[in-house]
């Protein structure tokens, strides 16, 4: 599947992703997110929101007075955070090829946004991408949906009829192949009549070691990593993980936890 083709399958899930899920994650995380990440950054930090979705996140950082900007490859799921989000700038473009050099203080992709990149080489790419859009010091703030989190949330259906969209998900994790996939059937109004519309979307499973080395190789060194019940009280945070990791050395008040979990490729 072509990178076009991949990200046009998001495009008819968009709204129903704005409306279900946009908010869901973002309750869960917000005040983890705000006690562990935000006070890292200084006033009118300018972040970039990577695979940013329908903007909810975008918004919250907008209103906290972070300048930012919204980066994502379907242009249904920016249609929607421009209108969620006015006070941020957004971007459609791939996650692997964008090139915004030295823009940013902060590159921030949550909601098991990168479980959506197919291989290892994407997930560098994608990592060298964040370094080279930082300014030095900047920090990557990004989480992973790991294992147990599959075994955890995925494996369930979920259906809602409402005024102009009726649709039912069905997802389900192989631990053996490591892959998670979520059969989603739409039926919207075309006239008299309603369409039907059947989409795959998959995601994929990394291991810690693997994202840390991935890290490591793209120019990034200490990182920090957090449990998304554990350590930022995410109701449905369980097989979560949060990296933190900068462009030079993590701020002094992280270095107790990088050294904790072990730098990425052993530095």
């Amino acid at each position: 599947m072509s990178k076009a083709e991949r990200y046009t399958v998001y495009d008819p899930f968009a709204a129903a992703y704005d409306r279900h899920w946009g908010t869901m994650f973002l309750d869960d995380a917000r005040q983890g997110i705000h006690d562990l990440f935000l006070p890292l950054l200084g006033p009118k930090a300018r972040i970039l929101d990577l695979c940013c979705g329908t903007g909810q996140l975008a918004h919250w950082l907008s209103g906290c007075g972070f300048r930012v900007t919204g980066l994502d490859g379907s242009s249904e799921m920016i249609r929607h955070a421009r209108r969620n989000a006015p006070l941020a700038a957004f971007v459609v473009e791939d996650a692997r090829e964008f090139h915004l050099p030295g823009e940013f203080d902060a590159v921030v992709s949550v909601f098991d946004s990168l479980n959506h990149l197919p291989d290892q080489g994407a997930l560098l790419q994608v990592f060298k991408n964040a370094h080279e859009a930082l300014t030095g010091g900047g920090l990557f703030f990004f989480d992973l949906n790991m294992d147990e989190g599959f075994r955890c949330s995925w494996n369930q259906q979920y259906s809602s009829v409402e005024q102009g969209q009726v649709f039912v998900t069905r997802a389900h994790y192989s631990p053996k192949t490591r892959i998670g996939k979520t059969l989603v059937t739409l039926f919207r109004p075309n006239g008299k009549a309603w369409v039907r519309e059947d989409l795959e979307i998959v995601e994929y499973c990394y291991d810690e070691e693997v994202v840390r080395a991935l890290l490591w190789q793209a120019g990034f060194s200490e990182v920090a990593v957090y449990d998304g019940s554990a350590d930022l009280g995410m109701p449905r945070g369980e097989g979560r993980l949060f990296f933190l990791t900068a462009k030079g050395e993590l701020p002094k008040v992280l270095k107790a936890a990088s050294n904790a979990g072990g730098d990425a490729g052993g530095a």
